[in-house]
């Protein structure tokens, strides 16, 4: 029986869980912050939003909630998902920021610079960019000007950013003049999206849009396919890069066999493809690599002395071969020298022809002691070839050795070397 200081089960305070935090005081301090969220104006009035979502957050975590029974929800996941909500509410009503509209516009001005235009797209950038500075300079004070090409309105771009950032606008107090700044930034964003790129185009209207079939007339449309007789007109005129750019955006490999030939033929003229011809050589593709070697610039052998160190593709060594002795760099003789000990008889012979076109006397000894040693007399052939070709009176002599050889081959490189 219970006296009158006894308290009844009615009477006792509500067993909190955890370190005196329950569940029901937590989701009252979220409906607080729900209701100041709601009628907060200003950013002070959000920092303190948050601070209370960062307390309520530290003790949610902190709190011992009681275990659900299995069909009941969890007060742990409830309370998680609520303050997540809520703190996105929150970032929605942040800002804007001129820091936002600085990001835009900066993003913007890298869209003008590396975009690929058509000449439509080019007018039409430029008309966006102008467009945006006349509409953001009646918020701030800029003076910028779009100029006559892009990259004057890409430098544009960048002064309104820094006049934006120098201005030092609160979010606040310069809220109507951010806002307006920042759908002005968003507008140019959009017009620039719709200007037209050459990835909009198929590539048959990137090519028209070039004027690559421009060439082409009744009277010249004999060759199939006609991307083959456009690309050889403009070769022969000496409109390299409409050939290269084309050869880029056409992409097939029945095509690229057509160009390549194109430039091959080209010899020495195709000097301007060697960027281009030069970057697909590193993937070990033959034809560029012959193209190299037409084209004769030494800043190519260095790529293609890996091609031929050690025994990989036979095929691939030999066309490399020749393409270093057609370039004639002196800095290619030990490598191609090296390949005089291959296994294969064709590279063997290649890598001693190669050396007669480098034409370096530093090849007279090595060659000699394949005449005089190697198996293969096609091998050795080369190599008095090779003798012929360096034609000092040493590498000559050591040819003439072997006039009366058992091979033909041999012996009749050695009477030329003898009569020289």
């Amino acid at each position: 029986m219970s006296n009158g200081d006894d308290e009844t089960a009615e009477d006792a305070p509500a067993e909190e869980d955890g370190d005196g935090v329950g569940s029901e005081e937590l989701e009252s301090r979220l409906d607080e912050a729900s209701e100041a969220l709601e009628a907060a104006e200003t950013e002070a009035d959000l920092d303190e939003v948050e601070t209370t979502l960062d307390d309520v957050e530290s003790d949610l975590e902190a709190a011992d909630l009681p275990e659900p029974d299995e069909d009941d929800e969890d007060p742990r996941e409830e309370l998680e998902s609520r303050l997540s909500d809520l703190r996105d509410d929150l970032e929605s009503q942040r800002g804007p920021y001129a820091e936002d509209v600085v990001d835009v516009v900066e993003t913007a001005q890298g869209t003008v610079t590396d975009s690929e235009w058509t000449d439509d797209g080019e007018d039409e950038a430029h008309e966006a960019v102008d467009t945006f500075l006349a509409a953001s300079e009646e918020y701030v004070d800029h003076g910028a000007d779009a100029g006559a090409d892009l990259d004057a309105a890409a430098d544009a771009l960048a002064t309104v950013a820094d006049a934006i950032e120098g201005a030092a606008l609160d979010a606040d107090d310069d809220e109507e003049t951010i806002a307006g700044l920042l759908e002005a930034a968003e507008t140019l964003e959009d017009d620039l999206e719709a200007a037209e790129v050459w990835d909009d185009l198929t590539v048959r209207e990137q090519l028209d849009a070039k004027g690559f079939y421009d060439v082409l007339t009744n009277e010249n449309r004999k060759d199939f396919p006609a991307e083959w007789n456009a690309a050889k007109i403009h070769a022969k005129e000496g409109n390299l890069d409409i050939v290269l750019f084309a050869l880029d955006k056409l992409g097939s490999e029945f095509i690229e066999e057509y160009f390549i030939d194109i430039l091959y033929h080209l010899g020495s003229d195709a000097a301007p493809a060697f960027d281009v011809m030069h970057q697909r050589a590193q993937k070990r593709d033959k034809g560029p690599i012959k193209v190299l070697g037409k084209i004769g610039d030494d800043r190519a052998t260095e790529t293609l002395h890996d091609f031929i160190d050690g025994d990989g593709d036979p095929a691939l060594q030999t066309v490399t071969m020749r393409s270093l002795g057609a370039i004639g760099s002196p800095e290619s003789v030990q490598p191609v020298a090296n390949r005089l000990d291959a296994d294969d008889d064709e590279i063997r012979s290649v890598a001693a022809r190669s050396l007669g076109l480098l034409g370096d006397t530093r090849a007279v000894d090595p060659l000699a002691d394949v005449l005089e040693s190697d198996e293969s007399d096609e091998v050795r052939a080369s190599a008095a070839w090779a003798l012929r070709q360096i034609g000092t009176r040493e590498a000559l002599d050591e040819a003439a050795k072997y006039a009366d050889d058992r091979a033909y081959l041999v012996q009749a490189e050695a009477e030329k070397a003898e009569s020289a």
